[in-house]
């Protein structure tokens, strides 16, 4: 059975994005209490954008902080941009400034990508950094949870149309050019999102309205809508996604 034959997505629908950033901040709380209670650890691979901000800002807040054990959280990176880490573009200033400095995480367990210098080497660099954490001879690595979000186009994580991290099938960290911005990122591959034992996908606003549905049901084309490609091999797939986005989704009401 085939990745794409073999999870069904799990479509929830909010109001709006603050709905959607509660509902995910409390299923985070939920996965993460979970993982640490049976293994003593929980790795997660955070998303850029503005709605995973605003996730991380309420997990740094008072009514959610104290419900994580931090010092059991792994904190890792779907993807990053070419960019210094106190770049204003940087996906890792962003959760640093919004959640990772106001709680009590330790230090070595913040597992950033390098974004300064050369790419594939960087990638290399964040496998080898993976497979230190997981275990090297395990074929992918098994993240607790990895948050994505859906841009426009369809792309997720670094995984852009037409590029070529799409037909990757070995490596779990890959360095992929961007010709819509003229640039490299460091992204997750698709084979190492899905072997995750969540995955949760939050979409936001109207300009989402049209590729929602062609991702979700429409004919499989990853080429052009990349989000396909994410369908987990045994694990969950979660879209939490608001109610502009989900205009056109059959299922809604």
């Amino acid at each position: 059975m085939s990745a794409a034959e073999s999870s069904t997505p799990d479509i929830k629908i909010f109001d709006d994005p603050e709905e959607v950033a509660r509902a995910a901040a409390t299923r985070i709380v939920e996965i993460a209490d979970a993982a640490t209670r049976t293994r003593g650890a929980f790795s997660i691979a955070l998303a850029g954008g503005s709605t995973p901000k605003r996730v991380y800002q309420l997990l740094a807040s008072d009514a959610y902080r104290d419900r994580v054990a931090w010092a059991a959280v792994h904190i890792f990176f779907g993807d990053e941009r070419s960019v210094p880490p106190d770049h204003a573009d940087s996906n890792y200033r962003m959760a640093n400034e919004a959640m990772l400095r106001h709680v009590p995480i330790p230090l070595p367990n913040v597992h950033r990508i390098d974004g300064v210098g050369d790419v594939a080497a960087n990638a290399a660099l964040y496998e080898d950094e993976l497979r230190g954490y997981f275990g090297g001879e395990t074929s992918w690595p098994h993240f607790d949870l990895v948050m994505l979000g859906m841009g426009d186009d369809g792309h997720t994580a670094s995984l852009f149309p037409g590029t070529t991290a799409l037909n990757e099938q070995r490596a779990w960290v890959v360095s992929n050019w961007v010709e819509k911005f003229d640039t490299f990122r460091i992204t997750l591959t698709a084979p190492a999102i899905n072997a995750a034992a969540h995955v949760l996908f939050m979409v936001t606003g109207a300009g989402k309205t049209e590729r929602l549905p062609e991702v979700i049901s429409g004919s499989h084309d990853p080429e052009r809508l990349p989000s396909q490609l994410i369908r987990p091999s045994h694990g969950s797939l979660e879209w939490y996604v608001d109610r502009a986005a989900a205009k056109q989704l059959k299922d809604e009401e």
